[in-house]
């Protein structure tokens, strides 16, 4: 007995900044919340409670982020697992945006009644269970918490400060994706099959990831970034190693944002996965893993840029490439977006790979405008239906042929869409165009202009195929079998916002980009 005392005499309480993590506790708070309602709650009064639960813990959460800026740039907190910075804020803050306005989308029903969601996601694909279900007007509402506990995983993802805290948040964030992915409730085989490939290429994105973690942590001692950082170049001998291991560490990374050769399993999975779902991926994953790659680059990546650079470049230059060209051929809208979202990574990596004190905010610019138009965009796609002979409305109509005439079925819907597309080209007077402006400039400042004037040519042939879309909604007749149906309410909100955000982003830019200009990596 004597021989345990002295070990319980040094147990001491853990200090815990309760305050730092209070955006991420309510997130996660509201979650749990949602599983206890799926199993207590009524079935027909739980979707009102579920929509309500998630937009007031998201709209909180907004507000504590909010009231932790100001406290952070005097003093930020940084603990051995977790940093609260103004990176950290500032990619928490566009998460919660990103999170609220697709929260707005995957509740709405449209005036159909019917949703993006299967009835009972577990009915096997065209059986009589299925068919059940569908009668019953089932509505699933798990999909709100899932999305709760993959916004946790995002929240905590740029803000580790360890190995073993970046893994566990990469796992939440995604693994209720992979089953969100899952759940479409058209075309559930095609849904079901991008689910599989999703989650299989993930988890060799994760092996690569924890593959690299072990030989940072073999070489340095520390699985803390701020200390592997410091101990990179007192590293002799082994530099090839240590190249290797950061760049395992970056792949699961590069995964996340569809980088190429890593970007197989986007086009697949934008086109299989509910469309609230796909938008919320392409936009709040890409703010999560690249606010994460921005930390790790410029803390450990930096220390050896010059062997790094070069691997970096290839990676950008092949990923604009193939999301430029590729996306020419496509006939699918959603796929087309997809091969847009690689050829947008592109672009930011050349951001990343600045290297200037202004990177990070300009990188968070340019993913803010991107997530807004990308949400809406998807909402739109929602809404644009298939009408079979006897015109009834089935799924969506994601062939790019099929949009013939949307602008004179639809105006609002058609216009939404145009100024997405216009963001997603560069075009002035769009937050796309200064996202592009102030990454260009930062990359040229930081010596990458063949990158940046490679990324002008890729952006003016993207360009070709947003308006080829755009001559399809307003210069063509109409097909006759393509219907636009009315949002319930909670989609039509989202686009508004949506809209107003990607114009005032483009006319009204600096309030944002002043605050963004405090965006910086801390290296405790």
């Amino acid at each position: 007995m004597n021989s345990i005392v002295p070990l319980v005499q040094t147990l001491s309480t853990p200090d815990v900044e309760w305050t730092a993590l209070t955006p991420v506790l309510i997130i996660l708070g509201a979650a749990v919340v949602g599983v206890l309602v799926e199993a207590f709650v009524p079935h027909k009064a739980r979707r009102p409670v579920q929509i309500l639960l998630s937009i007031i813990a998201v709209l909180t959460a907004i507000v504590a982020v909010v009231a932790r800026w100001t406290s952070i740039i005097e003093l930020p907190v940084a603990l051995p697992e977790y940093i609260e910075d103004t990176l950290t804020l500032s990619a928490q803050s566009l998460i919660l945006v990103i999170a609220f306005l697709s929260l707005l989308v995957i509740a709405d029903r449209s005036e159909l009644g019917d949703g993006a969601f299967a009835a009972q996601p577990s009915d096997r694909p065209g059986s009589s269970d299925e068919d059940l279900s569908i009668a019953k007007n089932h509505q699933r509402t798990e999909i709100f918490p899932l999305v709760l506990f993959s916004v946790g995983g995002m929240m905590v993802f740029p803000a580790a400060n360890s190995l073993v805290a970046l893994f566990i948040a990469l796992e939440v964030m995604s693994l209720p994706l992979y089953i969100l992915v899952a759940t479409a409730r058209r075309r559930r085989q095609l849904s079901q099959e991008s689910a599989i490939k999703y989650f299989i290429l993930g988890a060799f994105a994760s092996a690569f990831f924890l593959m690299g973690g072990a030989l940072l942590y073999g070489m340095t001692g520390s699985v803390q970034l701020n200390e592997i950082s410091r101990a990179v170049p007192l590293i002799a001998g082994v530099d090839w190693m240590l190249i290797v291991a950061v760049f395992m560490l970056l792949v699961g990374l590069l995964f996340k944002v569809g980088a190429a050769p890593f970007h197989a399993w986007t086009p697949d999975v934008y086109q299989g996965a509910p469309t609230p779902i796909t938008g919320f991926m392409a936009a709040a994953v890409k703010v999560a893993a690249f606010a994460t790659m921005l930390r790790i680059y410029l803390t450990i990546g930096q220390r050896m840029e010059w062997d790094l650079i070069w691997i970096f470049a290839a990676v950008a230059v092949l990923t604009m490439l193939v999301g430029t060209f590729v996306g020419l051929v496509q006939k699918d809208i959603k796929r087309l977006l997809a091969y847009s979202s690689i050829a947008h990574a592109g672009f930011v990596l050349i951001g990343v790979l600045a290297s200037q004190a202004t990177s990070a905010g300009s990188v968070m610019f340019y993913l803010l405008s991107y997530g807004v138009a990308t949400v809406g965009a998807f909402a739109v796609i929602a809404l644009v239906r298939h009408a079979d002979e006897n015109a009834n409305i089935t799924g969506e109509a994601t062939e790019i042929a099929r949009w013939a005439g949307v602008g004179r079925k639809s105006p609002f819907a058609a216009a939404s869409m145009l100024i997405f597309l216009l963001s997603f080209a560069g075009i002035p007077l769009t937050g796309g165009f200064i996202g592009k402006f102030v990454v260009f400039a930062d990359g040229i400042a930081g010596g990458q202009i063949g990158l940046v004037v490679l990324a002008i040519i890729c952006s003016a042939v993207t360009a070709f195929y947003y308006f080829r879309l755009v001559v399809l909604m307003f210069f063509t007749e109409p097909d006759e079998n393509t219907v636009v149906v009315k949002s319930e309410g909670y989609s039509f909100i989202a686009v508004v916002i949506a809209v107003i955000l990607t114009v005032a982003l483009g006319v009204f830019p600096q309030p944002i980009l002043d605050a963004l200009t405090n965006v910086v990596v801390l290296l405790p």
